[in-house]
């Protein structure tokens, strides 16, 4: 994929259709020790030990409508190409932890790309999941937790015009500001 934004999106719709109702995302980005790490944590059925083993393999998925799954394979390829991994833990009934890290500054690392048309994708849908976002750059940090927000909200859904509006302003604003400096 041409955006680790894509990778990362394609593992939170996994993370939702695992009945995750809490999702964690977390990209670490250390110029200084030059690695690029994203981490998503969910409370979904999670996998056991033969599933977690399978799940890198493209010609494995556990999908009714396609034969191949290609989402973890390509995402542990794209991070392999960067001197990177792809670690994937779960335990049955409790969730998911995924770590991928990159060389930061390998040349054929992709870029972040639309991480928040990424995050939105996943809010706005009817899933009705909530999501603690944290990026940091360095000693930046960027962070926002939805059940927070859907607390201030009240009766208004976190998919009403105004508040998504809201909500791709404040996610944009907030990685430019993070990234300004990078």
């Amino acid at each position: 994929m041409r955006e680790l934004s894509l990778h990362i999106l394609d593992v939170l719709q996994n993370s939702v259709e695992a009945g995750a109702s809490r999702i964690k995302l977390t990209i670490s980005e250390d110029m200084i020790a030059d690695r690029l790490t994203i981490i998503v944590e969910d409370n979904g059925r999670g996998m056991d030990k033969e599933r977690v083993k399978r799940a890198v393999d493209p010609f494995y998925t556990t999908r009714r409508t396609r034969h191949v799954g290609l989402g973890l394979p390509l995402f542990a390829a794209a991070a392999e190409q960067c001197s990177g991994s792809l670690t994937l833990e779960s335990e049955l009934g409790k969730g998911t932890k995924l770590q991928v890290v990159f060389q930061h500054s390998h040349i054929d690392r992709a870029p972040i790309g639309d991480i928040c048309s990424s995050l939105l994708t996943v809010l706005l849908s009817e899933s009705q999941v909530d999501l603690h976002y944290l990026h940091t750059v360095n000693d930046r940090r960027f962070e926002f937790d939805t059940a927070e927000i859907r607390t201030e909200l009240g009766d208004v859904p976190i998919s009403h015009p105004t508040v998504r509006d809201w909500l791709r302003e404040f996610i944009t604003q907030g990685e430019r500001e993070i990234s300004a400096m990078a």
